[in-house]
């Protein structure tokens, strides 16, 4: 048995903690390893992969979470095991880091119309240090400078998709998404599908040739769970689960699984 955390964060994308700070954070939660899946980046893997050399009985999975655009519904699909260097995905991930800055920078000026007045330079300067900005990172803002009293609110209200500070941004179709993950070697799954509004995207998804749902995630009720476990069984696909971890709530390691079950997984790490 090997119990896994299969979907976090570093601050390397929205996460609040560098790699090594949360493979501590893993350890001291009993996990025996973690699954590091930025927002469009894997920066963090090779820092993560350097640190655990000097542990003993700790691994991670190099993984990654991409947004993906279905009919105005925004669709996040997991990738596991995917090679850092495959120039096909390092091509798609600089487009998209691109894309991430102006996007981020459309947004605070949509604030500044709304008169939510955040520190714009000082924000751009620490965007920069960390080479991401995103939606929680604008977020945290707007809960410290007490726009809002929550990151969720602030999605809700001003940052999710319809929202008066939302902006679009370039993003890969699902099956350009699943794709990608399978040529760079990877495992494909579908993040919180209760989270997507149109639920026949997850027939969509298996279509494309998806391999896996999240069905054991912080963002669903136990019912969810077992409705996309079920879904699971039924057309024979991977179902994993993971916290969604970004260091702003204390959930690492409330939901594991273990990949000792995962034929695909036990045999890749």
């Amino acid at each position: 048995m090997r119990i896994f955390d299969l979907h976090t964060h570093t601050n390397y994308s929205d996460g609040l903690y560098s790699p090594k700070e949360l493979i501590n954070k893993a350890k001291t939660k009993g996990l025996n390893g973690i699954a590091i899946t930025d927002h469009d980046t894997i920066g963090g893997i090779p820092e993560a992969s350097e640190y655990i050399n000097e542990l003993k009985n700790f691994q991670i999975i190099p993984g990654i979470e991409f947004g993906a655009s279905c009919s105005g519904d925004e669709v996040h699909i997991l990738g596991y095991f995917i090679d850092i260097n495959n120039k096909d995905l390092l091509n798609v991930l600089s487009k998209i880091k691109s894309s991430r800055w102006d996007r981020g920078i459309a947004i605070l000026d949509k604030l500044i119309n709304l008169n939510i007045i955040l520190p714009k330079t000082d924000i751009i300067k620490e965007a920069k240090e960390k080479g991401f900005i995103g939606r929680a990172n604008i977020a945290r803002k707007m809960v410290e400078y007490k726009y809002v009293e929550t990151i969720n609110e602030a999605f809700e209200k001003y940052l999710d998709v319809g929202k008066p500070a939302y902006v679009e941004r370039y993003q890969l179709a699902i099956k350009e998404t699943i794709d990608l993950i399978h040529k760079s070697g990877g495992v494909s799954v579908l993040a919180h599908p209760g989270l997507i509004k149109d639920q026949t995207i997850l027939e969509k998804c298996l279509n494309y040739g998806i391999m896996g749902i999240e069905c054991y995630q912080s963002k669903h009720t136990e019912i969810q769970a077992k409705k996309y476990l079920n879904f699971c069984k039924k057309h024979n696909l991977i179902a994993t689960g993971g916290s969604d971890y970004h260091g702003d709530e204390d959930i690492l390691g409330d939901y594991t699984i273990d990949i000792d079950l995962i034929e695909i997984f036990k045999e890749r790490i």
